[in-house]
């Protein structure tokens, strides 16, 4: 899979955090480059709305990366984490990103979908069939085969450690 960048592509950048973060720390127990990552992945291209998807846990600092986020570009979209009644917590983005895309695809010719969830390889097949083209970032590692094979490019963090930051 090789990138296609042409300066006129109009493209958006859709980052599901909690599934980078988890993924960065898990795999490698440090954080991800956002900044260098949305640089990279915009390429020069016209950048129509860069996106990254949070899920409030009530946490040291939290505010001060959503922050951050913002600084480097990203409109940060947060929602508040599901605490259950037997103790269990549950946070995901899945549906909204998916709306999100869907939303923007016909003012768009290139989805970034900076995610590994297998579950967002029927959203990058129907993407495509709006005349996108899609890109997945994403750690190697920890994506679904099903995912890298539906895209148009597949960009591996696991091979670009430059995205990942000293902790």
């Amino acid at each position: 899979m090789i990138q296609v960048v042409h300066k006129h592509q109009r493209i958006g950048v859709f980052v599901d955090v909690q599934n980078m973060y988890y993924s960065a720390r898990n795999l490698y127990k440090k954080k991800v480059d956002f900044k260098s990552l949305l640089k990279d992945a915009i390429a020069d291209r016209k950048l129509i709305r860069a996106i990254a998807y949070v899920i409030k846990a009530d946490v040291k600092d939290e505010s001060q990366f959503y922050d951050a986020l913002e600084r480097m570009g990203f409109e940060v979209r947060a929602k508040d984490i599901q605490v259950f009644i037997d103790g269990s917590k549950k946070g995901d983005w899945d549906v909204g990103i998916a709306m999100d895309i869907m939303r923007l695809a016909p003012k768009l010719d290139v989805v970034v979908l900076v995610s590994g969830d297998g579950d967002f390889t029927e959203l990058v097949e129907h993407s495509k069939s709006l005349g996108c083209r899609v890109e997945i970032i994403a750690f190697g590692k920890s994506t679904s085969h099903k995912l890298i094979e539906s895209a148009d490019f597949f960009m591996d963090i696991d091979r670009e450690k430059r995205y990942l930051l000293k902790k």
